[in-house]
Order: C-alpha cells, then sequence, then structure tokens
C-alpha cells in the first residue's frame, strides 16, 4: 500500500516592472500577450467562474496538465485562481495563487502569493516557486520588449 501524504506551503515572489500596472494586468487577462509567457491556453475565459487550461512537458517527458479557475477579479489590482496541476494521470498539486498589482510612482509592484498543497512529493513547494520565478521573469521580459517596441515607433 502506497503511503500518501501532503506537503502545505505558501510562498510569495514579488517583481517590479517599468510599466503601468494596466498594461501588468493586460498581460494576464489578455490570451496572446499571456500566451508569450506562459504556456498558450487551450482554453482561457478570464471571468469570474471561468476557465483556463493548458499542458506540455519537456520532449520525451511527461504531460503536465495545468487547470485553472478565477475566482476574484478586480481589474488592475488583483486576480485569485485556484488551479490544480496533474502529471500524465497523476495529480501532484492543488494551489491558491493570488496576484496583486500595485501601482508605484511609474512602475509597477506584482506580487504573487500561492497557497499550496504538494501532493506525495511528486512536486515540491521550492520547485513551484522557482518555476513561477522564472515565469514572472518571462513576464518582465515581454513587458520590456513592449515597452522598447513602444519607443522605437
Amino acid at each position: 500500500m502506497n503511503n500518501r501524504f501532503a506537503t502545505h506551503d505558501t510562498f510569495v515572489v514579488e517583481r517590479v516592472y517599468y510599466t503601468n500596472r494596466d498594461r501588468v494586468f493586460e498581460a494576464w487577462s489578455d490570451p496572446t500577450i499571456k500566451s508569450q509567457w506562459f504556456q498558450k491556453a487551450e482554453e482561457f475565459d478570464f471571468r469570474v467562474g471561468g476557465r483556463e487550461s493548458n499542458q506540455g512537458g519537456p520532449p520525451g517527458g511527461p504531460v503536465y496538465r495545468f487547470n485553472a479557475r478565477y475566482e476574484e477579479i478586480v481589474p488592475n489590482q488583483r486576480i485569485v485562481y485556484t488551479y490544480t496541476m496533474d502529471m500524465g494521470e497523476t495529480r501532484i498539486s492543488v494551489s491558491v495563487a493570488t496576484v496583486e498589482f500595485k501601482q508605484e510612482e511609474s512602475e509597477t509592484r506584482l506580487i504573487f502569493t500561492e497557497q499550496g498543497a504538494f501532493l506525495d512529493g511528486h512536486d515540491s513547494p521550492e520547485a513551484r516557486e522557482h518555476g513561477t520565478k522564472i515565469m514572472l521573469d518571462k513576464l518582465g521580459e515581454v513587458l520590456k520588449h513592449e515597452s522598447m517596441t513602444e519607443q522605437n515607433q
């Protein structure tokens, strides 16, 4: 018999983006922009009660499936969503994520807080936090590129 267990943890990742919070929020709410820094969605319904899902993984490796439900959206201020992560047919985590957008003069402080149950050792809070940091850095690259493109027009 397999010994099942859950590791519960919360982590917070902050990033500062040198653009206004409307643009940062749009990068989360517009599927075309979001697909530049997050796995392209198979389903994207950005509204309270709406869902977002995608799947992907390394070549020859396992397929990971992200399935989210938007619980609260306050335009340009906050997004709260719950999501599950599966590896193949195995559920590896269940999380609540809160994304806050704070305008600070000409820049935006994004505060990403995740509370998760990481299941049976298939995933860990440390690995998820590491992946989140990479994801938010990619978002920063997209916003920086967008800003530079506008300046050159």
